[in-house]
This record gives C-alpha cells, structure tokens and sequence, in this order.
C-alpha cells in the first residue's frame, strides 16, 4: 500500500489550499472527498454571492478575477477547478471517509465504507460544515416537502413556502422567493434578522418586510411541522399559530461532523463540539492528525470561514515541514 506524505479529508476551499502547500513542500498527498470538487458551494444556492470580497477567497497565490467585487457560486466553482488543475492537486473523489486510525509504526490508516484503505504518515481534517445540517428535533421535520436545503425558486412559484431561521440564508431564499411568486412566511426566534445578514441584503429584506411582501413571525420557533402547516409559537406570549405551507425551509444553518471527528480519535468538547487542537500548528490530540477550516470551530462555524480557515494549511505545513510555524493572522476570536 502507498504511504502519502499527507492525506487531507475534504476537498473544499480549505482542503485545496491544504495540498497546494504539501505540494509546494514536496509532500506527497492526497485528497479524499465525498462528493465533487468544493461539494459544498456546489451544493449552495445558485444564485449564491459571497460576503467576502474576491481575493478574500483566493487560494495559492492564484488572483481571482471577477467582474464585480464579489464573487458569485458560479464563478467560484470554475476558479477553484481552475486552481486545482493548475497545481496538479491529486484527488479521489465521491470517496466517503469513515474513519481514520494511527497505527503502531505512527502512520495512519484511513478506512472507507466501501472497504478501500489508504495510508498516510499524516492526515489532514478539511471537511468543513455543510454536510450536517443543525436539526430542531420536532415532529414533521422528516416529511418530503421538509428541507434544510435551498436550491431555487423556480419550483416553489404560486406556493406558500415557510422558512424558519433569520441569518443569511433565510433571508436570501426569502428575498429570491418572493420575487418568483411565492408566499412566504419567515420564522425567527430572535426579534429581528440576525446581525451577521450581509448588509446589502438588509434594506432590501426589511422594506420588503415593511411591505407586507415578506411576512414575519420574530420570536417564534416552529413547533411541529405537518402534511400542509407549520405549527408556531410566540416566545413572549406563549401563543401557538398554525401556518399553511406547501413546502418548508429549516435554514437555521449547518455543524461539523462530530461523529466523524470522534471516529478519528479527536477529543471534543461536549457541549461545543469544538476538537482538542494546537492554537498555532493545528494538530490535534492525535498526534499527526490535523484540524483545517471550520472542522475546527465546533457549534461556532460563523468564525471559521474560507478567509481564515486557508491561512490554516501554511501553518500545518510549516509543522509537517519541521519549519518554525508561521502565525496565522487573526481576523476573529479564538475560539
């Protein structure tokens, strides 16, 4: 069996910065992902922008050139290819990890559900967020017209859709709803939208609130969830509302798999899901496992994102490399 130098487990954004390095470093490596290249911003809504500016996003030192300043889901799944091309990354893709397990000799092996086994002196978490979404455990929330996911509009016109949640999600599918012919209804538990909602959508959002074109339930949360309705209730008053809804959107956002950490060994923490890892080199409690991206931020994915998380793989690098490890700038609270 080949031993990689370093094998990464996820080929998103973060993941592909990860092996540009070990290939700048000479290290042999590999990437295992589950789905397709960037699965997870493939998997966004199509018509997607992203809050951080263009070269806020690059990876490699490869300038992303766009047209405007912010770069759409589009255009960054062609930029990402383009850059894994670029740097011949090596890759296995539609592969599913299910563990990986340190071995007596100190490499690992990292094993599929399939049966297929690979080894590595090093491994690498770079799985990101979005695969799991967060659940509200109510009755209903299994039904087919039930999503965690938004793709589009075009489905749902002349419909009555439910969203629950307010941060950029729900309120994007919201506004990208309504202008298709979609009644919708918006669920939050907060009395507003939450603050993190990009700001260029908040004028927009809040005069369509004003409106009456985009109907509000702040300080309510969804307490079941039926063939044809959503059962709500007011946080202040106690008082339970019945909602029409043909379809529904549960967009109160995403967690890293923590069962997948613990498969590998990684220590959390039980009520943050946060990993044991090294502040400056990334390696977990498993020595030669590493943590790259928001893997690492636990329930707290909104400070971990592409911006910082890719300053993570130089710093890992430097570690596997034996070179004094370079600070990773901080753009956010430690977690």
């Amino acid at each position: 069996m080949h031993c990689y130098d370093v094998l990464i487990i996820g080929g998103g954004p973060c993941g592909l910065a990860m092996a540009i390095e070990a290939a700048r470093n000479g290290l042999d490596h590999l990437i295992l992902e589950k789905g397709s290249i960037t699965e997870s911003i493939r998997r966004y809504p199509k018509r997607m922008r992203f809050f951080s500016t263009a070269e806020n996003i690059e990876i490699g030192g490869i300038p992303f050139p766009i047209s405007g300043v912010k770069a759409n889901r589009d255009e960054a799944l062609q930029y990402y290819r383009k850059v894994a091309g670029y740097f011949h990354l090596n890759f296995k893709l539609f592969v599913t990890v299910d563990r990986a397990e340190k071995q007596e000799d100190g490499t690992f092996l990292v094993y599929t559900p399939t049966g297929e086994t690979y080894q590595a002196k090093n491994v690498v978490l770079a799985t990101g967020y979005f695969d799991v979404p967060r659940l509200l455990n109510i009755p209903g929330e299994e039904l087919p017209h039930v999503s965690h996911y938004y793709d589009e509009p075009f489905k749902y016109s002349y419909t009555n859709v439910v969203i629950v949640g307010g941060s950029n999600s729900a309120v994007e599918a919201a506004l990208e709803l309504y202008r298709h012919d979609v009644n919708i209804t918006l669920v939050h538990k907060e009395p507003d939208f939450r603050q993190t909602v990009k700001y260029w959508l908040i004028p927009d959002v809040k005069n369509r609130v004003k409106e009456g074109k985009i109907k509000t339930r702040f300080s309510s949360i969804a307490r079941s969830i039926g063939p044809d309705h959503v059962v709500i209730e007011n946080l202040e008053t106690g008082e339970q509302e019945t909602l029409t809804a043909d379809f529904v959107f549960l967009l109160v956002g995403y967690i890293p798999d923590a069962t997948l950490l613990q498969r590998c060994g990684v220590t959390l923490d039980p009520v943050s899901n946060v990993p044991s890892y090294d502040r400056e080199t990334f390696e977990t409690n498993v020595p030669g496992l590493y943590v790259c991206g928001t893997v690492m931020a636990g329930i707290f994915t909104e400070k971990v994102f592409i911006e910082n998380g890719r300053e993570h793989a130089a710093a890992i690098a430097d570690h596997l490399a034996g070179r004094t490890v370079r600070k990773v700038k901080e753009l956010i609270e430690r977690i």
